[in-house]
């Protein structure tokens, strides 16, 4: 169990110093591909209320995409995550600039105060973010486990979507039985189906 443990982190650490060596011009534009790539995608398009995340690290950058899908009036969804909040909880986000705060560590969540609660089997797309991912919808995250809690408890007709640059696609991710899948992933290049 511990050797796995390392091999992840180690992976990690491997994955962030490759994608370190890209350029910030090259990877915004494939960013911003990615992003329209998405708003083009039929699942997105037709989904009425999709969970998106607050980015960090290697992510997609999210806010771009929040604002738009909010023009387009979806409904969005954020989880609030943290090491002290163990259960899972989305918040609905309606104006981003007073609905998403900052928790004490610095890092970007929804304000549970504003915003309202929102049931997890109401979610048509959960778009799930993560460092790396392979083709065949293995991912590896922050290594918080949050993602591997929320998407069983996803409908079985929800559509988890990640979104990432070609260059975070491997040929393997270590994964662990209690990991869990993505069905579709995006990015700068293809569409890679695993439903």
């Amino acid at each position: 169990m511990e050797d796995i443990k390392e091999k992840k982190q180690e992976f990690r650490l491997q994955m962030t110093s490759s994608l370190d060596l890209l350029s910030p011009e090259t990877v915004a534009e494939k960013n911003r591909v990615v992003v329209d790539k998405l708003f083009e995608f039929a699942n997105f398009l037709e989904a009425k209320i999709a969970l998106l995340y607050l980015n960090s690290g290697w992510e997609i950058e999210s806010r771009s995409i929040i604002h738009r899908a909010l023009e387009m009036n979806k409904i969005i969804v954020l989880p609030l995550k943290g090491a002290d909040r163990p259960k899972i909880a989305l918040y609905k986000i309606d104006v981003p600039e007073k609905d998403i705060i900052l928790d004490p560590d610095g890092r970007p969540m929804p304000d549970a105060v504003r915003c309202k609660k929102v049931p997890i089997d109401c979610i048509d797309i959960a778009i799930v973010p993560g460092l790396a991912f392979d083709e065949k919808g293995g991912r590896i995250g922050s290594g918080d486990g949050y993602y591997d809690q929320l998407i069983p408890k996803l409908p079985i007709t929800t559509r988890k979507v990640a979104i990432a640059i070609e260059e975070q696609v491997v040929p393997l991710v270590p994964m662990e039985s209690h990991d869990k899948y993505v069905d579709i992933i995006i990015t700068d290049s293809r569409v890679i189906y695993k439903i």
